[in-house]
């Protein structure tokens, strides 16, 4: 019954979210507590759900919150700081730059989405991936005409790849749920990364043509990039303070990637020294503050609606009684070949619960039984990252709202586009895997 409630739960907040009956604030709230009320409910008639109790739905809510609370401070902070680094004019000689080396060519600007997106995203922070991204990128693909869902599906797609290195967040899960060295479990997946990267490139290409066949090559005047401005307020352009706001970001994200002090933390000092630096006058900070709360709020507010839905889910027993009802329905002549069964679903289930209750909730369960047919967990580990471009669609992860905010698109429809050739990346990764030996298709002692 639990199991029954919990699977329920999940498909009515997913329709009403892709049907857009409710935002994504309102269903990630309201949908778990009434389904919570209801296992109370029935707990009167099941002692399965006899353990779920008014008094504790409050905590599990609180615990959910409580662990998303860095993520969305985080965010806060690191929006606000890349919106005034926009302010100042950091990105616009790097947007004039890739203007004048497309000269208007789409499929030079889809290519360029690829490659920006993957270097950047070497980070393993896919929030800040975005603001960067699309901030650069953006501009052009308003100037030329071209549909911004592919700009949001090449980056995505590009931030799914990388965020497989160790420090991305899903391998380092994967290493510590089966006591693997991550290591160990990225170096191997190495090689059907790049393959997936070329499908990727490839995709970008073949967009390329198509926006260049419908819109043509445009003769942008060269002239033009000179003037262009990302930042919305002239009167907030600091250019001669530059050199100083790129060496601030640069050592910002060299101490994201060492990881000197804790995410949130380094925002808050580096947003603190941008105000103080780039504008003394304090009406000029409440200014710009005030001009980007209204998309910083939105955000975190997901954030912390999500934090109830995955509280809940969790704190219920929802997730756990899912995972084991997965095992049990697994035949126990497919037991063979739970690597590739593991990889597949991986991306259903990653979309559909967090990283944190697939990987520590569901992953050891498969692990456990992986093992009595030969499967080693680090092969488990690598299998299980697999998904991880379908999995940065799910409505539960705050960086995609973020992506579709920046890019002016519904979430809705930015799944629809992009889910396709999520799966198909995915299956890239998946096919190269096992060509490669990275894991086996079939193992029996």
């Amino acid at each position: 019954m639990l199991t029954f409630i919990g699977i329920s739960m999940i498909c009515c907040f997913m329709y009403l979210i892709m049907s857009k009956r409710l935002s994504a604030l309102i269903a990630l709230t309201l949908i778990p507590i009434i389904f919570a009320l209801l296992a109370y409910v029935l707990g009167f008639y099941f002692e399965s759900l006899s353990h779920i109790q008014l008094s504790g739905l409050g905590e599990m809510m609180l615990d959910g919150i409580k662990k998303l609370a860095p993520t969305g401070i985080m965010l806060l902070f690191a929006i606000l700081y890349f919106a005034i680094m926009i302010d100042t004019g950091l990105f616009d000689p790097s947007v004039k730059w890739i203007l004048k080396k497309v000269k208007g060519d789409p499929l030079k600007v889809t290519l360029g989405t690829v490659f920006l997106t993957l270097i950047v995203s070497m980070d393993g922070d896919g929030s800040t991936t975005y603001m960067i991204c699309v901030a650069a990128m953006l501009p052009l693909y308003r100037r030329l005409g071209m549909s911004p869902l592919i700009m949001a599906g090449l980056m995505m797609l590009s931030s799914g790849i990388m965020n497989l290195t160790p420090w991305g967040g899903p391998t380092a899960r994967a290493a510590s749920a089966l006591k693997v060295d991550p290591s160990q479990v990225f170096v191997p997946m190495i090689i059907p990364m790049l393959f997936a990267i070329a499908w990727l490139f490839f995709l970008a290409y073949m967009y390329g043509r198509f926006e260049r066949n419908r819109i043509g090559i445009i003769e942008l005047d060269i002239k033009h990039a000179d003037d262009i401005q990302i930042s919305k307020d002239p009167e907030a352009n600091r250019s001669h303070l530059r050199w100083f706001n790129g060496s601030l970001t640069l050592v910002l994200m060299i101490c994201l990637i060492m990881g000197v002090l804790p995410l949130p933390i380094l925002f808050m000092i580096a947003l603190c020294i941008a105000l103080v630096v780039n504008y003394r006058d304090l009406d000029m900070q409440k200014q710009l503050i005030a001009n980007h709360s209204g998309s910083a709020l939105a955000v975190v507010g997901i954030i912390f609606a999500a934090g109830i839905f995955t509280g809940i889910l969790s704190g219920t027993g929802m997730v756990e009684a899912m995972s084991k009802e997965l095992i049990a329905i697994i035949p126990h002549s497919m037991g063979p070949f739970l690597a590739p069964i593991t990889a597949v679903m991986s991306m259903p289930l990653t979309f559909f619960m967090s990283n944190d209750a697939f990987y520590y909730g569901v992953l050891p369960v498969l692990s456990e039984a992986a093992a009595h047919y030969g499967v080693s967990p680090v092969e488990m580990a690598r299998a299980s990252i697999v998904g991880q471009p379908v999995h940065l669609l799910s409505p539960l992860v705050p960086s995609t709202y973020l992506l579709c905010g920046l890019a002016g698109i519904e979430f809705a429809d930015h799944q629809k586009f992009t889910i396709k050739w999520a799966i198909i990346t995915c299956l890239v990764m998946l096919a190269i895997s096992l060509i490669s030996g990275v894991f086996p298709l079939y193992s029996s002692i």
